[in-house]
Parts: structure tokens; sequence; C-alpha cells
């Protein structure tokens, strides 16, 4: 009998030992996550996703960065340099493109000097020096810029040189001395694709690119 009771006491013990550590349900425990059964409805369900970075692509996707073959030194330039940016590059890019193409339509060739390369603008000079001469003015809009790309990119002894791929819509107008339309129309735009190539050097602390080569792509 004395065994049975000892035996009891025991029991009892080790229950109120588990409760102790335990505790007792109060409804604000974390319930078990369940896999929910697959269904027609779940596959079709589109999984969004953000990457950690920009992902190379086709050049004929307007929202894309870089195209495949710039990736290599797209990743080499973001490696040598903490404060590059795709994006920021790129609205830069495009800011560089409206305000150097608008003033050299107007023959404003000192808003250019500092962000072009000694022979572009010599370039720039000389043509709009020659349309003086043969009493023309340009009278074109850039109407939108459709895409920026990053089409070519590489390092050398901490040089990054970027070449970007710009397809715009262009209105193209040639006046004479008289204002009157000699070439072009204002309400027919051109789609234009332009290469143009920037270049810095990532140990400056300069933060501006120079525009040192500027082309047509075929």
């Amino acid at each position: 009998m004395a065994v049975i009771v000892i035996l009891a006491l025991v029991a009892l013990f080790i229950g109120l030992r588990l409760y102790s550590v335990l505790g007792e349900r109060t409804g604000h425990e974390q319930q078990p996550i369940l896999k929910p059964a697959d269904s027609d409805a779940a596959r079709a369900a589109p999984q969004v996703t953000q990457p950690a970075a920009p992902q190379a692509a086709p050049a004929d996707n307007g929202d894309l960065a870089f195209v495949p073959t710039a990736g290599p030194g797209v990743r080499a330039i973001l490696a040598a340099d903490s404060t590059f940016d795709v994006a920021r590059f790129l609205e830069g890019a495009k800011a560089a493109y409206r305000m150097i193409l608008e003033a050299y339509w107007k023959g404003d060739l000192d808003a250019i000097r500092g962000h072009v390369e000694p022979h572009i603008y010599d370039a720039f000079a000389a043509a709009t020096e020659q349309r003086a001469k043969d009493g023309l003015k340009l009278d074109n809009r850039l109407v939108t810029i459709d895409q920026v790309v990053i089409s070519e990119a590489t390092l050398e002894r901490g040089v990054a040189v970027i070449t970007v791929r710009f397809e715009a819509d262009i209105a193209a107008v040639t006046r004479n001395v008289e204002g009157q339309v000699v070439a072009g129309s204002l309400s027919d735009a051109v789609q234009t694709r332009d290469l143009w190539t920037f270049r810095r050097d990532t140990n400056s602390r300069d933060p501006n690119w120079l525009l040192i080569e500027t082309d047509e792509e075929e």
C-alpha cells in the first residue's frame, strides 16, 4: 500500500513539473503554418519578387538598364566606384542628351563646353559655324526619348567608359535667314538611334561624366 502511495506522489510531482515547464495555452501561441494544397488557381498566381541587383536582358525592352554584353563592364564599374548607380547615371545621360542637343541646335555652345571632350566641342563648333555661313538655322524639337540603355561598358585602369543608346523622336526643321522652312517638318517626327559614349575617372572626386564620342546606330 505504501508503495502505491509513493508511486502516486511521484506521478503527481512529474505532472506538476510538466505543467510548469510547458505552461497553459492562452490562445496567443503561434499557430502552425500549414502548406496549402496545390490548386490550379494557386499554380497560376504570379509570384512577385524583387532582384537584389539589375538583371541583364535583351536590348529591345525599353525598361532595361543595360544589354547582356554590357553586364561585365557595368559590374566592374560598380565594384570600382561605390557611388556609381546605374539608374541615376542613365537619368543623367538622358538629361545631358537633351541639354547638349538643344544647345547645339540653338548654337549656344558655351552651355555644353564643360560637358564634352574638346574634339567633340570642336565638331559642334565647326558645324555651327558652317550653318551660320550658309544662312541656316535649326528649329528642331526633341519630342520624346523612348529608350535609354547601356549598350557597352568597360573599366580600364580606373577609367570607366560607357556607351549609351538613345532612341528618340525628333522633329527636325531647317530655316533660312527669313525664317522660311527649307527642310523638314515640325509635324513629322523622325525616330533616331544615337550612340553616345561617356567617360569618367573613378578615382576622381569629380562626379561628372564627359561626352567623348557620338555616333548613329545603323
